[in-house]
């Protein structure tokens, strides 16, 4: 009889002693997963900014679609002006124009433009993207938005009950750069 209390015991003091160290480990597994996942996006939209901002300096307007940016940056050139002279001076100037290969200049960036559309940490989900015009103090201005919420991203973290580790935590909430109602390419993070 008392080695059959003292396996009790034993079991008893494992089970306790799992759910004591699972209590520990979830918030840091947490914390870790959550910094590593959103480092991630946001690492991808400032991705995406860059070439939505090459997209604007080449068509003057925001892609609307990623197919769209994908094309025209894939096949299309940047302008170069360059200055020869010196007003000041009394030279005359002149202006040279070059066109480089947008692809290539973003590409040495550590853009993949095949792989703009994609959400880290996701099978194949895209982000939303949205682009538009709008008068802003009396200007017409074009505008973007991208981003996607965390509970895309965060695979079994995208949860409520971890609200409990960080009050801030919310799974819903929208991670995006740009903004439709004015003209800004800040970034939500």
């Amino acid at each position: 009889m008392r080695i059959v209390i003292n396996i009790v015991l034993v079991l008893i003091i494992a089970v306790l002693a799992y759910l004591l160290i699972d209590s520990i480990r979830e918030p840091i597994q947490f914390f870790s997963e959550r910094e590593k996942r959103e480092n991630a996006v946001e690492s991808k939209l400032d991705k995406i900014r860059l070439a939505q901002e090459s997209f604007r300096d080449i068509t003057g307007e925001f892609a609307n679609d990623f197919d769209t940016l994908q094309l025209v940056l894939s096949n299309e050139n940047f302008q170069i002006v360059s200055i020869v002279g010196d007003k000041d001076n009394d030279e005359e100037i002149s202006y040279d124009t070059t066109f480089v290969s947008a692809k290539d200049s973003i590409s040495k960036l550590g853009v993949v433009i095949d792989s703009l559309p994609f959400i880290p940490y996701t099978k194949g989900e895209r982000f939303t993207i949205k682009s538009d015009t709008l008068t802003y103090q009396a200007t017409l201005v074009h505008v973007c938005e991208v981003g996607t919420t965390r509970d895309k991203f965060m695979g079994k973290y995208a949860d409520k009950r971890f609200q409990r580790y960080d009050d801030t935590y919310e799974p819903t909430e929208v991670i995006k750069f740009g903004d439709m109602t004015k003209p800004s390419l800040a970034g939500s993070w």
